[in-house]
């Protein structure tokens, strides 16, 4: 028979905190290449200085990106969606576009993206963005392709939206390639899983 454990020894462990579950996320997604990325760098400055009364948390350059589609959270890292979405893009045949990114504006939210978004949406990007969700599709790992896109690069998580968009000089984007990307949410960088290279 075991005795009981004094109380000093029950407030010990019921203060041991438990270990939060990591979220492993999974998108495919458009990284631009230095100049561009140290040109959105330079304009998030900017922004910041211009509109204090956001008081965001600015994202670090080498996180940006253009999200092309989401495949999901998953509790560990899934090596059958990894397999799925990579056989997936291996299958596509798109061509290479020229973006220009020329104004900033926010989404809605409880902490309001501050993004970088085009007048004009290059036709080739909405391509890519149809075929890569068909074959995700094909894949296995979306129900139906998604209905609606809206590209965009997050520059930051605001406290508050800008109150209108804000026109900036426009930031060319010759877009090559994309990439998928495994995130453990909150913790240290992207992890490039492969990259896709576009026709000239």
């Amino acid at each position: 028979m075991h005795a009981n454990p004094p109380a000093a020894q029950h407030s010990l462990l019921r203060s041991v905190p438990k270990a939060r579950a990591e979220t492993h996320r999974l998108f495919f997604a458009l990284m631009p290449e230095g100049g561009v990325r140290q040109r959105l760098h330079r304009l998030a400055g900017w922004l910041q200085d211009q509109h204090p009364e956001l008081r965001a948390r600015w994202g670090k350059p080498e996180r940006f990106h253009a999200t092309l589609n989401f495949l999901g959270d998953y509790p560990v890292l899934p090596d059958e969606a990894i397999e799925r979405a990579s056989a997936a893009a291996n299958g596509l045949h798109a061509s290479s576009f020229d973006w220009s990114l020329d104004y900033a504006a926010s989404f809605r939210g409880r902490e309001p993206p501050c993004v970088m978004r085009c007048t004009t949406v290059p036709p080739l990007l909405l391509a890519l963005w149809q075929d890569l969700g068909v074959a995700l599709v094909q894949a296995g790992l979306h129900r139906r392709a998604e209905r609606q896109y809206t590209p965009h690069v997050t520059l930051a998580y605001a406290r508050c939206e800008l109150p209108e968009p804000v026109p900036v000089e426009p930031i060319a984007w010759h877009v090559d390639q994309f990439v998928l990307i495994h995130n453990v949410v909150g913790k240290g960088n992207y992890q490039i899983l492969g990259h896709w290279f576009l026709s000239a």
